[in-house]
């Protein structure tokens, strides 16, 4: 049987290239945020993990309570599950996959929401934090400037939320002061290994006119250039997006099997599973500001643009310090998480 060509790049060009440990010492879960429901979603993860030589990832019980994955509806519950969608079924494969190739023997708790209001994904994520999530990963967004969420309010839970794939402007509930907005990278490795980085063309990044910056926020370098002044900006940190170098999918719930997949929706679970292989969520009431607290051990992203801002360029283009794409930068091992 001949193997087939996959592109894209699978969990050793990741772990390589934001120098990561593949698991963490102890029990940790990774809660995954979605709408509607993939029944393929097991299958295709062995499928993945046989591709790529990863342990064996079975569904949990009471007996595999880690290393494992459990799939349950907005409520928690494993029954009923909502009905199938192929769209969210792809965003389901890849935020899966993705989270499980960073932390390889993290608990992956999978919450399916009835649809794609923010009501029912607001009821899966409580229900995740709920459950004890290190982290919980949000892939999805409205482009509009939002009022509070409790929903996305969970003191010492990393939930990590895209920031959107339409370039630049605001995105809900990216711009929360509670969660980890995530931006998009173009990521380029040369031999397996880091070689550069640059923001993504379609990285969401603005400030809010509604909700305020954290004060470690606006600590950070660079921060008054910006031009946000006292209100929220997003993004805090950022990871690969770019569909040119996306991550390899493996989906075969209305697709053909292996996919390249980009987006702010690789960039959250992948930085979702980088909080819960450095296992420091608890640190902080907001694990955001751990990476502004070191911003010297992430990678600055210094190029790169998502559109037109006018007189303040480090809202829409990568800088030295911080900037609106790329936050503080993208993982370079664990120290600044």
């Amino acid at each position: 049987m001949v193997s087939p060509t996959v592109i894209g790049y699978g969990p050793s060009e990741f772990h390589s290239g934001y120098n990561l440990p593949t698991t963490v010492a102890g029990n940790h879960t990774i809660a995954i945020v979605d709408a509607y429901s993939n029944p393929n979603v097991m299958a295709d993860l062995k499928a993945y993990d046989a591709h790529f030589g990863l342990p064996l990832f079975p569904k949990c019980t009471k007996i595999v309570k880690t290393s494992c994955l459990s799939i349950r509806n907005q409520y928690g519950k494993k029954t009923p599950l909502p009905i199938g969608n192929t769209a969210w079924g792809l965003e389901i494969a890849l935020d899966v996959q993705v989270a499980h190739a960073i932390c390889q023997n993290c608990r992956i708790n999978l919450y399916e929401a009835n649809d794609n209001s923010f009501a029912n994904l607001g009821v899966a994520v409580n229900t995740a934090a709920r459950q004890g999530a290190d982290s919980i990963s949000n892939s999805y967004g409205a482009p509009r400037d939002c009022g509070t969420k409790s929903a996305y309010d969970h003191p010492k839970v990393a939930v990590t939320v895209s920031t959107g794939d339409s370039g630049f402007g605001i995105d809900c509930p990216a711009n929360q002061n509670t969660v980890v907005a995530v931006g998009g990278t173009t990521l380029n490795l040369s031999g397996g290994a880091y070689a550069s980085e640059s923001a993504w063309s379609g990285g969401g990044s603005a400030c809010s006119s509604v909700i305020p910056a954290q004060s470690w926020q606006t600590s950070a370098s660079n921060w008054t250039a910006i031009g946000c002044g006292t209100h929220r900006g997003m993004a805090d940190v950022s990871a690969d997006a770019d569909p040119a170098t996306g991550a390899a999918v493996y989906d075969t719930y209305g697709y053909g099997g292996w996919l390249v997949v980009g987006g702010t929706s690789l960039s959250s679970p992948l930085i979702a599973g980088v909080y819960a292989l450095a296992g420091n969520v608890t640190t902080w009431d907001y694990p955001a500001q751990s990476v502004y607290l070191s911003p010297d051990s992430l990678h600055d992203v210094t190029t790169g643009s998502n559109g037109s801002c006018g007189t303040h360029p480090l809202q829409c283009r990568g800088g030295v310090g911080y900037d609106l794409p790329t936050g503080i930068g993208t993982p370079n091992g664990l120290d600044g998480f």
